[in-house]
Order: structure tokens, then C-alpha cells, then sequence
């Protein structure tokens, strides 16, 4: 969620700092130590950490990962750099607890938040598109029910 400070985003992002619980540590994502990335970005896990290894690339590769798309995002004009510090946002984050490739875990991280802010400035996906294709519901974890005919992806 990217908001203007002062707004609903802002109160759901302080509450969120604020309200720590077990496995689920929300903290503001940085390029290095000392310097936050802007617009001042709050990581929210969304996997409980499993174990040393998973902690480690949660705080480590897909932080800095979600940190250098959202400069991409800046760099690139998606986010205007005339409002930027007058914004926050709030990211969600998975990392699988199995994965164990940081350089992976950085990439993928990288590419979906510059991804995903890019979509959000197109107000993308258009309500077209998800009527079209409210039958065809599917993700990683359920399948079954597609068959061929639907267009179920390989």
C-alpha cells in the first residue's frame, strides 16, 4: 500500500511498527545500515520465521531486495520524486521457509515490488481484466479444478 503521510496508510503503517508479534517483526526497509529507502518503506513478513537461514534472508537478501525496487521504482518515475517524502508504504512479503539462494531471493523481491509498484500507478489490474478472468482463480497451492480447457498454466 503506498499512501500520502497523514492518511489511512500512515496510521496502518505506524500501527503495524507498533504492534510487533510473535515470528512477524514489521521494520523499515534500508539500501544500507542509517539510510531508509524512499519513500519510507515498512516490510511486514509474511512467513513466520522458520528458522536461522529463513531470518537471514528475510532480513537480509528480500529486504534489500524490496529496498532497491522501490529506488527502481523512484529512478524509474513510477513514484514521483517531488512527493516522495510526503509518502510511505507498506510492503507484505513472503519468503518460502525452504528457499536457500539469497542471490534469488534478492532478485525476485527486486523485480515484484518495482513490479507491483508500477501496476499500482497504471491502476492495474483493470476491473476488465479480473471479471474476464474471476473463473479461472488459481495460485501455486490450488489448481485442481482448472482443466486444460480453462487455460490452466504449465
Amino acid at each position: 500500500m503506498l499512501g500520502r503521510r497523514g492518511g489511512p496508510v500512515e496510521t496502518a503503517w505506524a500501527t503495524a511498527l507498533a504492534t510487533p508479534r510473535a515470528g512477524h517483526v514489521p521494520f523499515v526497509c534500508v539500501l544500507r545500515p542509517n539510510l531508509p529507502v524512499q519513500p519510507m518503506t515498512l516490510f511486514v513478513n509474511k512467513a513466520a520465521i522458520a528458522n536461522d537461514l529463513h531470518g537471514t534472508l528475510t532480513w537480509g537478501a528480500a529486504q534489500a531486495g524490496v529496498a532497491a525496487g522501490v529506488a527502481d521504482a523512484v529512478a524509474d518515475g513510477v513514484v514521483d520524486t517531488e512527493t516522495v517524502g510526503e509518502q510511505c508504504l507498506i510492503v507484505a512479503v513472503w519468503v518460502d521457509p525452504g528457499a536457500t539462494d539469497e542471490s534469488l531471493v534478492y532478485a525476485h523481491n527486486r523485480e515484484a515490488t518495482a513490479l507491483a509498484l508500477a501496476a499500482g500507478a497504471r491502476n492495474e489490474p483493470s476491473i476488465g481484466v479480473v471479471l474476464v478472468e474471476r473463473d479461472r482463480a488459481w495460485n501455486p497451492y490450488f489448481r485442481q479444478h482448472l482443466g486444460a480447457e480453462m487455460g490452466e498454466p504449465s
